[in-house]
């Protein structure tokens, strides 16, 4: 017989309730290789093992493996069951402690791959780093066509830390009023060289 599992049971209107006798006939049935009785198990026991995994909060891919590692083990114990009728119990029981094991290892493991959210990284992406470096290289090339005044303001006005406007008026003997508006000529020329790149 092969075992044939339903990790996810369809919905379906609640059949009616095996009898014992029925129980035992079908466990013996399944034991001796029969493989619809099998089938009649799975299709009368299915949605209980499916709903004590849901109980647990299992999501739809635990409670599949709760289901399998369920019918796995009948499957393994149909002919030394001691109470066949009572094999409703019996998968109960093993499903349950199938679910708590679950939960026990997802406490233990440290999640990796597609579980563990991935931390955006500070450095750019590479295609994106390649880009930035063309950029920096168009912008010193057009920063070194610039009149030595121009550079020279705008070095100081970049400089960490940035020196006091009464400190660049001193070093390029320049009125303190004269250094803003000259300031936006030579962003305007470095911008004009960045477009003739």
């Amino acid at each position: 017989m092969t075992a044939t599992l339903s990790p996810h049971p369809s919905p379906r209107r609640a059949q009616r309730r095996l009898s014992p006798e029925r129980v035992t006939d079908l466990v013996n049935l399944a034991a001796a290789g029969d493989q619809q009785a099998w089938n009649a198990l799975v299709a009368a026991f299915g949605p209980m093992i499916w709903a004590i995994a849901r109980a647990h909060r299992l999501g739809d891919a635990d409670a599949g493996d709760v289901s399998q590692a369920t019918w796995l083990a009948l499957f393994e114990h149909l002919g030394r069951l001691h109470d066949p009728a009572r094999v409703a119990g019996w998968l109960a029981t093993t499903a349950r402690r199938e679910c708590l094991r679950i939960l026990r290892d997802k406490e233990r493991r440290v999640p990796v791959g597609d579980e563990f959210p991935e931390h955006e990284s500070p450095d750019p992406a590479p295609g994106e780093q390649l880009l930035l470096s063309e950029r920096d290289a168009a912008l010193w090339r057009s920063f070194a066509r610039l009149r030595a005044s121009d550079q020279a303001l705008l070095r100081l006005l970049t400089a960490d830390p940035a020196p006091a406007y009464e400190d660049i008026s001193a070093a390029l003997d320049m009125p303190i009023g004269s250094i803003g508006p000259t300031r936006q000529r030579a962003l305007a020329r470095l911008r004009e060289q960045m477009g003739n790149e």
